[in-house]
């Protein structure tokens, strides 16, 4: 189908805590595209290596990079931490953006990568969130890091629409939030693409190891995610499977439990809720057929 392609302004918040070994080569990426970013923002989040001198570089050089710098909690808060970090860059920028991404900063984007998102964008007005697929080194092969279904867009490199972004009330300060954004985007009937033709070379493989303190978020997320008891059985089993860890069923279960004892506020309202659930049943029965 022909279109006209519209350069579209991309905007780039990167939360950075102790990236000094990565993020040279996430920002040599980022200015080296085909497409240029018109602002792109590093958060610097307490950190105690070079990073800040490294992204200082960077910002001296290079009129579209600017920097925040700030000083957060040393504690480990899957969710909270990286989105609270967003925010402070997203303080600083206008609303003259299209599109708007949170990357994290250890990723090498391919040369086209914004064009490429671009014309996606320009080719499906109704097009919310897009991107490609995290590729990680093995046995100096780089290989599909896969984690999640084909379907889902990473938390590492998210791009939204500006109406999209707005429509399901930006990021939410939670674990859960690279999973609520995509359900309230299909809530406001927008659509999500995954590129496979998009190989971003993520450096630092996910692996996080969460703290005493968080590891029921998980399960409090399901339950303020308003998934209910039977789907979020069925999805700590599942988790839990793929991880090969009976503990981590009992701690998602038990987080479930924290929030429904502490009556956590909820990241969705009661009808977004029931859209969820309805669609978590959908793409479970349809899995079954």
């Amino acid at each position: 189908m022909d279109f006209k392609f519209r350069p579209l302004n991309f905007y780039i918040i990167i939360p950075a805590h102790n990236e000094a070994k990565v993020i040279a080569k996430t920002l040599r990426s980022l200015v080296n595209q085909t497409l240029p970013a018109k602002k792109i923002v590093v958060v610097n989040d307490h950190s105690t290596d070079d990073t800040k001198a490294i992204v200082d570089d960077f910002v001296a050089k290079h009129s579209n990079i600017a920097v925040v710098h700030t000083v957060s909690s040393d504690e480990h808060l899957p969710g909270s931490k990286i989105i609270n970090a967003f925010y402070k860059g997203y303080e600083t920028l206008d609303d003259a953006y299209d599109v708007i991404c949170k990357y994290d900063a250890d990723l090498i984007f391919p040369k086209h990568y914004l064009e490429q998102l671009a014309s996606h964008f320009n080719k499906n007005e109704r097009l919310g969130m897009a991107a490609g697929f995290c590729y990680i080194e093995k046995n100096n092969n780089w290989v599909l890091e896969n984690l999640t279904r084909k379907d889902h867009i990473r938390g590492a490199l998210k791009a939204y629409r500006k109406s999209c972004f707005l429509d399901i009330g930006k990021l939410k300060s939670s674990m859960g939030w690279d999973t609520v954004d995509e359900l309230l985007a299909k809530y406001y009937d927008w659509e999500l693409l995954t590129d496979e033709s998009l190989h971003v070379k993520h450096l630092k493989p996910t692996g996080i190891s969460y703290n005493k303190a968080s590891k029921y978020l998980q399960g409090e997320a399901m339950y303020k995610l308003r998934y209910g008891f039977t789907i979020t059985l069925i999805s700590a089993l599942k988790l839990a499977y793929k991880k090969r860890s009976f503990t981590l069923f009992k701690d998602y279960m038990s987080g479930y439990f924290r929030g429904q004892r502490h009556n956590l506020e909820q990241l969705v309202t009661e009808d977004q809720g029931r859209f969820i659930r309805q669609l978590r049943w959908k793409g479970m029965l349809g899995k079954l057929k």
